[in-house]
């Protein structure tokens, strides 16, 4: 058998999948062991990334656009099919039983890290306020958040609308199959070995949910989920519940069929299947206490199901170790939300081959990104062993302090940019082998989305990190104050409300990009008056480097040679020169080529260094960024512990005396 595309799984997933790519004109086959063991059958339906709370940037970011698409993707559904899929933008009620501070009738609900989620769309409701929005509520609820934008679907039918869809368009269906291998030579698929045999196709997409680790070392667990519904007796004339409501540890769907659904545990049990009695009870307690009436309703159905979970319980979307083989698994409790973005992001890849940058934070590769070196610069993991322990740098009598720059610690010494990587994915990985703490980003891309770094401020997690916004791009000081304003800004936005840091760039020079001394003064000491913490990016001028620190700047940062020019250390007197007349931190920026480098800087005495290119445009930019980590603890150490004095003359290392003759 040959296709163009082979989808492997028939959940919601793989059915959106060939449906998009079916209408945009490929041949597609779906492979389907077991249509209703789907976790999609045992879902309900909610399209809740406002009540999820969702604290990733990238991830939220999906849920929302895939949110904004439901609306048309169901109607073009139901015009295929002619049948319903249940789609209901009713919004939903997050009751609570326990009012949080800063809660308050007419407030909007805060996002992670403090940011505003959404402009206008969440809102608190008191208690008076939220009865007569929808009442009937438990004795406790006290109040709770209104998320207007958020709504559900029917799944099971918005499951067999999908199937039969695709069945309309010409899809091809194989049920009853069952994957047993994926064949690979030379980093292509060659085919899937089943129980029908084996089976052939120019491309293949694995959807096959939380049994995706069957076929490939990625890291799916099955978490399951246990569910029931309740009907609404023929006695009640009108549907009593006509929003979702989102509890703690539980949600109660209703249905305009007079269903409601109760849902959902969450277990770590591998496969085993069937509802308990201690599953089934959770879920009715805490419906009950935030819905009483709930408790006279007869018991319609209980189910269960198995949700695809990743470490990190985020999806794994996009290109993967093989060229013909893209990965659309592990959506967790989101797979119906996120059905239509998925379908239409895989589509783009496959079909139109253009990669959307919100797919570089879903990959699998960052599952097998390096650890993070996050330690401090001295106690870093290297394995000195003295007897049967390891040596700590303490025992070695080296006292050294934290970086502080403008009254903040760090306990890394290395900076990093995020330009000139080859994909988002790559300078994530980057960024943890580094082990650093504080990136700079560059305002005006980011702002314009330049090339390279559409959804960047999304890729990295600025709880962990320390964002340095940097006004490269600026020719003049009045271009590079305005800039800095916008950067402070965009950190806020970013929930690093705190954050007054900007590196400041004045680069008049298109050939060599030095830097303009008068320019980065005068912004420099117009930023300082605005309260930003000022690091200035410098020719190694000693005499600039001390009159930027009289008007107030944080750090100054000398370049040791022209950016992006991996000449190393051209500069090494001057930098010399401003360290020793310096009383706030030198931070070398530009020009260091090799871990070598970064090492010679730091036992210059530079309290920090800042590399972007020498990582970015290394074969392996990881592996670099985890080599400078180590090159500027070694050199650090090596400042620390003094060098020998140079002589011009040799001298022994062994003693003349006691000589065997």
């Amino acid at each position: 058998m040959t296709s163009d595309i082979l989808i492997i799984g028939g959940g919601v997933i793989g059915l959106a999948c060939a449906v998009e790519l079916k209408l945009r004109g490929a041949n597609v086959t779906v492979l389907c062991r077991d249509f209703s063991a789907a976790a999609s059958h045992a879902a309900a339906g909610m399209l809740a990334p406002d009540a999820e709370k969702i604290s990733n940037g990238a991830m939220l970011s999906l849920c929302w656009r895939s949110r904004f698409l439901y609306p048309n993707w169901t109607r073009k559904l139901e015009d295929l099919t002619g049948l319903n899929t249940g789609y209901w933008p009713c919004g939903i009620l997050a009751p609570v039983y326990q009012e949080a501070e800063g809660q308050g009738a007419g407030s909007r609900e805060q996002g992670a890290g403090g940011r505003s989620k959404n402009k206008d769309v969440t809102y608190w409701l008191d208690k008076a306020a939220i009865e007569q929005y929808q009442p009937g509520l438990g004795a406790d609820v006290i109040g709770g958040w209104w998320y207007p934008e958020d709504g559900q679907v029917d799944n099971r039918a918005l499951v067999k609308v999908l199937r039969t869809a695709a069945e309309s368009l010409g899809v091809e269906f194989k049920d009853g199959v069952t994957v047993e291998a994926i064949a690979q030579q030379q980093g292509k698929v060659i085919g899937v070995q089943t129980n029908l045999g084996l089976l052939h196709a120019s491309h293949y997409v694995l959807a096959s949910g939380a049994w995706a680790n069957q076929l490939l070392p990625l890291p799916v667990r099955p978490r399951k989920g246990q569910m029931l519904s309740l009907r609404v007796p023929e006695s009640v004339p009108e549907l009593p519940l006509t929003r979702v409501l989102y509890g703690e540890n539980i949600y109660i769907v209703p249905r305009r069929n007079r269903s409601i659904i109760l849902g959902a545990t969450s277990e770590d049990v591998g496969f085993t299947p069937d509802n308990t009695p201690a599953g089934i009870q959770s879920l009715l307690q805490a419906a009950i206490r935030l819905y009483p009436q709930l408790a006279n309703y007869p018991i319609q159905e209980m189910w269960w199901g198995f949700r695809p979970s990743t470490p990190d319980e985020l999806p794994i979307l996009g290109n993967s170790h093989c060229d013909n083989l893209t990965l659309a698994t592990g959506h967790f409790r989101n797979g119906i939300l996120l059905a239509p973005v998925t379908a239409e992001l895989i589509a783009d890849l496959i079909w139109e081959k253009k990669a959307d940058p919100l797919l570089d934070n879903f990959n699998y590769s960052r599952f097998q990104a390096q650890s993070s070196t996050t330690t401090s610069m001295l106690t870093h993991s290297a394995n000195f062993t003295n007897g049967h322990r390891s040596l700590q740098p303490t025992d070695l009598n080296v006292q050294d302090s934290k970086l502080i720059i403008a009254g903040k610690s760090f306990q890394s010494r290395l900076m990093t940019g995020t330009g000139k990587y080859r994909s988002i994915a790559e300078m994530q990985q980057s960024v943890a082998a580094s082990g650093c703490q504080i990136v700079t980003v560059a305002v005006r891309r980011v702002q314009t989305k330049a090339p390279g770094h559409e959804g960047l401020a999304e890729a990295l997690d600025w709880n962990k990190i320390w964002m340095l916004p940097n006004t490269a791009g600026c020719q003049t000081a009045e271009e590079a104050i305005r800039v800095a304003r916008l950067g402070r800004e965009m950190a806020k936005l970013l929930g690093q409300e705190d954050n007054n840091f900007v590196k400041l760039e004045v680069i008049p020079d298109a050939k060599y990009l030095l830097p303009d001394p008068i320019g980065t003064l005068q912004a420099a000491e117009q930023l300082v008056k605005e309260g930003f913490a000022v690091l200035p990016y410098i020719n190694a001028d000693p005499m600039l480097a001390k009159r930027l620190e009289e008007v107030g700047c944080a750090t100054v940062m000398p370049l040791a040679a022209p950016i992006g020019s991996g000449q190393g250390l051209k500069t090494t007197a001057n930098i010399q020169i401003i360290i020793e007349n310096s009383n706030i931190p030198v931070v070398v920026d530009a020009g260091i080529g090799a871990p070598s480098e970064a090492s010679e800087a730091m036992e210059l005495g530079a309290d920090a260094l800042l590399i972007n290119s020498a990582i970015a445009l290394a074969q392996n930019a990881p592996a670099m960024a985890y080599a400078m980590n180590l090159a500027a603890v070694a050199g650090r150490m090596a400042y620390l512990a003094g060098r020998m004095p140079m002589k011009n003359y040799a001298s022994a290392s062994s003693p003349l005396t006691g000589t065997i003759t």
